[in-house]
């Protein structure tokens, strides 16, 4: 390939106008193939949001301007096809759409073809479509191991595969082994810097995942993902994180699985607030009605199931919440993208994360290092932090809310595996943990209440805090079944009440100097 100057490109009249470092990429790109073999495999990586379709469409306008030969753009989905499209006869790329439909006698009218991957797929094996002269193959969201079926057919021609995110979908078949080389395209954080992305303010809720189960594809099956997030304390938790810093902004919502999307637009409804629900099934004349009404309302919300994670953009999106787990770094960066857009009046957006996403990959915009990840992938994944190395960091913060309840105690955290390591280390038994920590909650409530009747309302509002030091308790000294947890759980709220019952009088004379007035 030759390489093309910025000049030329600067002197282009059609399409959308690059910025200089859209230009850059341009000529690294073409570079990196002029000397290249004609069956040499690139991946180029740039953040959601950073115009990856503009480049390579660019791309594709130049090399049939220098070169005889055609050129085949793939995507996963219909959507992207029609979007990919458009973009490239906005660059005045005469192009046509190879879908389930499409008629191939005019074929040869044509110098570059669109095509879903699976459609594609088929008409090769049937001999439908003449690629003989494809020179330049364009692979949009790279990542996706679908595409690697059709390579075969394609081992002549350059590929150039481009992606937000250098690592497979699946563990088991690494991008290295099918690109022989990764350009890196600008930062997050220098995209955010020169105003070509929003700047994301982050949320992250602490959750319990350790009943979560990781399927064969190395994510946490819907199975299990919809067995936690429709309880009705997550969809309480959901609800509550939206009124404390989405209300009244145009929200995402991100499920794992569509029985739990239901259950948030069931329980959105409920609470008065505008909401619908899109899912895969939703027909396409629903969905293009759905996503009409998200877009024309200001204060929408949207919640989803994996259907607007690529190929989705709405600027107007305010907040963005993962009301879900994965162990895709990919899908992850995906997401969070989908609010990233920037927007005149909208420089900023909030990401919601209740799925502890944020703990397991960084913050959203990192300086990750794509080369090591693209090279040593398995090496990256390995050195991830599993969901009980996760929780066994987190600390119960105590909503602000709740913590005015008792806000004459100067400390309400007790570090229960501290407390764990001190107590055994003196030989007591791990019991004495549990009698430690209802002591310290019994004098939480008496410091806050008039008499034990107030104190026993304050202990009710401890919930959260008791589940949490039980969890970290069960971990101490690895017993965590059902059966166990539930009786510890009940067994405590016993203890608590009774020993404020026994012990009220004393704990409030010691505290203020004299016995509760009757």
């Amino acid at each position: 390939m030759s390489v093309v100057s910025t000049v030329e490109l600067e002197e282009r009249k059609k399409g959308k106008d690059l910025y200089s470092y859209q230009k850059g990429a341009i000529n690294k790109i073409f570079k990196a193939f002029e000397d290249a073999p004609d069956d040499y495999h690139l991946l180029y990586q740039l953040p959601t949001g950073g115009g990856k379709t503009v480049i390579f469409s660019e791309i594709v306008r130049q090399y049939l301007k220098h070169h005889k030969k055609k050129v085949l753009v793939l995507t996963h989905r219909i959507e992207l096809s029609k979007q990919t499209s458009n973009m490239l006869t906005e660059f005045g790329v005469s192009n046509k759409v190879i879908d389930s439909k499409a008629d191939l006698s005019d074929q040869n009218e044509y110098s570059c073809f669109v095509a879903m991957v699976e459609t594609l797929n088929n008409r090769l094996n049937d001999n439908k479509l003449d690629i003989s002269d494809i020179g330049l193959v364009i692979i949009d969201e790279a990542h996706y191991n679908s595409f690697t079926k059709i390579f075969k057919f394609f081992e002549t021609s350059f590929l150039l595969g481009v992606t937000a995110t250098p690592l497979s979908s699946n563990v088991k078949l690494p991008m290295k082994d099918n690109y022989d080389e990764l350009i890196v395209g600008e930062t997050i954080e220098s995209l955010i810097k020169n105003e070509f992305l929003s700047k994301a303010e982050t949320y992250s809720y602490n959750v319990g995942l350790t009943s979560l189960e990781v399927g064969t594809n190395g994510d946490y099956t819907v199975k299990s993902s919809e067995d936690l997030y429709t309880n009705n304390d997550m969809l309480s938790k959901l609800l509550q994180a939206y009124q404390e810093h989405s209300i009244k902004k145009k929200t995402l919502i991100f499920n794992n699985g569509i029985n739990t999307s239901i259950h948030v637009f069931e329980a959105f409804k409920a609470a008065g607030i505008p909401i619908a629900h899109l899912d895969n099934t939703v027909s396409k004349k629903d969905r293009k009605m759905i996503l009409k009404w998200f877009k024309d309302t200001p204060h929408a919300v949207l919640t989803s199931v994996s259907i607007l994670t690529t190929g989705f953009d709405e600027p107007t999106v305010e907040t963005i919440i993962l009301n879900r787990a994965t162990k895709s770094l990919g899908l992850y960066y995906q997401m969070i993208g989908r609010g990233s857009r920037i927007l005149k009046g909208k420089n900023t957006f909030k990401i919601i994360d209740l799925g502890n996403n944020l703990h397991r990959f960084g913050p959203w915009g990192a300086n990750l290092n794509w080369q090591k990840i693209f090279n040593s992938p398995s090496y990256y994944l390995d050195n991830l932090l599993s969901d009980e190395e996760l929780e066994g960091n987190f600390r119960y913060e105590m909503p602000d809310e709740l913590r005015e309840q008792f806000s004459k105690s100067d400390d309400v955290y007790l570090d229960i595996k501290k407390t764990y390591i001190d107590t055994v280390s003196k030989g007591e038994s791990s019991k004495m943990v549990l009698v430690k920590s209802i002591k310290h909650h019994s004098r939480m409530c008496a410091e806050n209440s008039e008499d034990v009747y107030d104190a026993y309302e304050l202990a009710k509002l401890l919930g959260d805090d008791i589940d949490h030091r039980l969890d970290r308790y069960a971990k101490c000294i690895s017993r965590s079944t059902h059966n166990f947890m539930d009786w510890l759980r009940d067994d405590y709220r016993k203890k608590l009440r009774a020993h404020l019952r026994d012990n009220f009088d004393e704990i409030y004379e010691e505290i203020h100097g004299h016995p509760p007035v009757e």
